[in-house]
């Protein structure tokens, strides 16, 4: 019986190659250039083209016109419209945790009640934004809309004065 020893194992035969001595000219056996082709960027060092190159060609993004305008101080809400929350108990509490427990809302973030659909029971609800038509239709039910607390706003003091 013989041992196996790490120094023995070898891989199965066909199943790996020599590995193409790229660089070392006549020794490859691919030829003088190494297999790299003649000349160009490809045979060189570090010769790498990025996925998006053309060619030279105009690239894409410069070739489509600019337009419209992206806002990135825009707050992106959930909308939850009245008559989705005919669902709930009388004098429920409907919060973000109530809303995604019923799928309602599925995403994060920031989430704003507006009108459409009919509610009949008195609800309380926690939400971040609400339309006026919206609470409305809510306290027309005998509920209540709690939205955060705004921040306040600090005021600035006028440090510039006029002699």
């Amino acid at each position: 019986m013989t041992t196996m020893r790490i120094g023995t194992i070898r891989p199965a035969a066909g199943s790996s190659r020599p590995t193409k001595r790229r660089g070392k000219g006549g020794a490859t056996g691919l030829g003088g250039t190494a297999g790299k082709g003649h000349k160009g960027k490809k045979a060189r060092a570090g010769g790498k083209i990025p996925a998006w190159f053309e060619g030279g060609q105009m690239p894409l993004q410069r070739r489509l016109p600019k337009r419209g305008f992206t806002n990135h101080g825009r707050v992106e809400y959930q909308v939850v419209q009245v008559g989705r929350l005919a669902a709930a108990a009388a004098n429920a509490v409907v919060d973000s945790a109530w809303l995604r427990a019923q799928h309602i809302v599925r995403r994060k973030g920031p989430i704003k009640l507006l009108a459409g659909g009919e509610i009949k029971v008195p609800l309380t609800i926690k939400v971040d934004a609400a339309s006026e038509t919206a609470r409305k239709a809510i306290e027309a039910a005998g509920g209540k809309v709690q939205l955060p607390e705004a921040k306040q706003a600090k005021p600035t003091e006028n440090t510039t004065t006029h002699a």
